[in-house]
């Protein structure tokens, strides 16, 4: 069991070292470059080369069941969960097979509806404390359900 953080641009980085090294597993923070060598033997940094998706790419080549993913980006997630791992995003919501169609959905909708209309940018909400506190219940119950 490993858990797998699509680094680049995740907010709850230093609370996923937390959760992992309480439950002793091993987390593997994946990224373009830019984030530092962390000390824990638990925790391995991945630097990919630059390009579009290319940690998305080696998240969802070595993701399986028994892993953990965190992740934002709903089409990793729909890889990661067709490849038995479990994934649950920044804010805390657990993605399965039940919910991660109409998630993506959604998210093409939006996107083209972002593009037919230049006045629809930016409407997203600001990251909050709740979420972090989601995030870290959410991670901590997908560990244990792993190791159960």
């Amino acid at each position: 069991m490993t858990v797998y953080v699509d680094a680049d641009a995740c907010p709850v980085k230093a609370e996923a070292q937390r959760v992992a090294a309480r439950h002793r597993v091993p987390l593997v923070l994946v990224c373009n470059g830019g984030i530092r060598p962390v000390p824990d033997p638990l925790v391995r940094v991945v630097v990919v080369p630059d390009g579009p998706d290319e940690a998305d790419k080696w998240i969802a080549a070595q993701s399986g069941p028994g892993d953990v993913c965190v992740t934002a980006d709903l089409p990793l997630a729909a890889r990661c969960i067709e490849r038995g791992a479990q994934v649950v995003t920044h804010d805390g919501e657990v993605l399965d097979g039940r919910n991660i169609g109409p998630r993506l959905a959604t998210r093409d909708l939006m996107s083209d509806l972002r593009a037919s209309d230049p006045f629809l940018q930016g409407r997203g909400r600001p990251f909050s404390k709740a979420d972090r506190a989601r995030f870290l219940e959410s991670l901590d119950r997908a560990l244990r359900r792993a190791t159960a």
